[in-house]
């Protein structure tokens, strides 16, 4: 009797052990193992972005090509409309001494010359104080504050003389600073239009015992007068 209850009570155990099993393995067959649902995207646009709106072509400045002759007016020593040529080269070299001996001024322009009239930078003008027209026979007398009008085109450019610079054909240090964008300073960057009216110091040097020249005749020393513009108005 004792064997049969015994009996009887282990086979119930097996019963629930085994039921519990195959109930699990019933859910590992029909329900597999679960991963998180993805986020859900947004759907698309239904219309395209707009592209950036377009910026307008800022107007480009229109320049006017710089006359060959310009016009130099100078109150103070009562020259009035006196041509001046542009011309490539250096100050008071062959060309420029050329135009000098034709009678007009000469204005250098490129790597050993300055800019246009009224152009950032150092305007150099030479001309003769002693023969053919003497256009700048009395320059050297022009003080501080007289005025140099240069007319090009139809815009007059207004310089007021600062100062007094005297440069030496003997040494190339004192030439490269009279062509310096800033004249006299050719370390420094010009920030504004300058010029620098130049002619021979061949009185002063001959009263000194000077008479050394150059090829060109041009004595050691000239007289160059140095302004800043201050003026721009319709010719």
């Amino acid at each position: 009797m004792v064997r049969s209850v015994v009996a009887l009570l282990a086979a119930a155990v097996v019963a629930v052990v085994s039921g519990c099993s195959a109930e699990g393995a019933r859910r590992t067959t029909s329900e597999p193992a679960r991963t998180p649902a993805s986020p859900p995207t947004s759907p698309p646009s239904a219309t395209p972005s707009s592209p950036p709106a377009e910026q307008p072509t800022p107007p480009v400045e229109k320049t006017t090509p710089e006359p060959r002759r310009s016009f130099v007016t100078i109150p103070a020593i009562g020259l009035r409309d006196f041509p001046v040529v542009r011309y490539r080269g250096s100050p008071d070299d062959a060309p420029g001494t050329a135009l000098q001996n034709a009678g007009e001024m000469a204005s250098p322009r490129g790597p050993r010359g300055g800019t246009g009239p009224g152009e950032v930078g150092n305007y150099i003008v030479t001309g003769h104080r002693l023969t053919g027209t003497a256009p700048l026979r009395n320059s050297p007398l022009l003080d501080r504050g007289d005025r140099i009008l240069v007319r090009t085109g139809d815009t007059v450019h207004v310089y007021e003389v600062r100062r007094t610079r005297w440069t030496s054909f003997r040494q190339p240090a004192s030439l490269r600073a009279q062509r310096a964008e800033v004249p006299g300073r050719p370390a420094a960057d010009a920030t504004r239009p300058m010029i620098t009216l130049s002619t021979c110091a061949t009185l002063e040097d001959h009263a000194a015992g000077n008479y050394w020249s150059d090829e060109f005749d041009n004595p050691e020393h000239r007289i160059d007068k140095i302004g800043v513009l201050v003026a721009t108005r319709p010719a």
